[in-house]
């Protein structure tokens, strides 16, 4: 049975287990990551249980989000998780494969577009082996260029990708993006501590941007272990 927690005091409540994958720092550290605005559209690539839209939705409850997922329990997750906290109108979810996004979503419909995707290219050893953990972490068809593709198609002319992934694909990402005319135009290297290797990277991209692109180190713990305040942002810790 489902141990439904709030995001805050008071606040939208979601499943930390999702639909076989439970609730990551790297969907918390997207959500605090993309910059978003009263009343705009949002479409999430490979969106499970809605959870990237509910984080967005908490800190601006205008928005109008979409997802596509491929799993039909995550899709019912979703679902779940929009009636739950009354936001059937808000936050909707389209069972699909953002490799057919073209028959799914009108080109150019959205002013953000957001990604935690997958990280772990089919065959390398690190994505799991069956199951709904083996969709989650291993990309299978859900390639950056897939993804790059997807957004491209789902962004009006101006209108930014968030995309959250592991450091060591960056170059990927980069390759992709760049060919659907999806300029890179932030990026921060996420760590766990000072010193630390980055473990997560995150992007902003902007459809026909033009070149220049921006470095951040955002830092989750301070070296006595203390929550930083890019980690108390993320998860509703604090309203700055």
């Amino acid at each position: 049975m489902s141990a439904w927690e709030a995001l805050k005091p008071g606040g939208f409540v979601f499943d930390p287990e999702g639909a076989g994958f439970p609730a990551g720092t790297d969907s918390f550290v997207l959500a605090a990551f993309a910059r978003i605005k009263r009343g705009q559209s949002v479409l999430d690539l490979g969106s499970g249980s809605g959870l990237l839209g509910l984080l967005l939705l908490q800190r601006e409850p205008t928005l109008h989000v979409a997802g596509i997922e491929l799993r039909p329990e995550a899709v019912e997750k979703a679902d779940e998780t929009a009636a739950k906290n009354g936001l059937e109108d808000r936050l909707k979810t389209i069972l699909g494969d953002i490799a057919e996004a073209d028959t799914l979503i009108p080109a150019g419909a959205f002013d953000l577009c957001l990604s935690n995707p997958p990280y772990f290219p089919a065959g390398s050893g690190k994505a799991a082996a069956t199951g709904a953990r083996q969709l989650s972490r291993g990309e299978g068809k859900c390639t950056p260029e897939t993804l790059s593709a997807a957004a491209a198609r789902a962004l009006r002319w101006g209108g930014h990708f968030y995309l959250v992934h592991r450091p060591e694909r960056l170059a990927d990402l980069i390759c992709a993006l760049r060919a659907d005319r999806l300029e890179p135009k932030e990026l921060a290297l996420v760590r766990a501590r000072p010193g630390a290797d980055p473990s997560l990277i995150l992007i902003d991209a902007v459809r026909g941007g033009k070149s220049g692109l921006k470095l951040r180190d955002l830092t989750l713990k301070n070296a006595d272990g203390s929550e930083t305040d890019v980690y108390r942002r993320a998860y509703f810790r604090s309203e700055s």
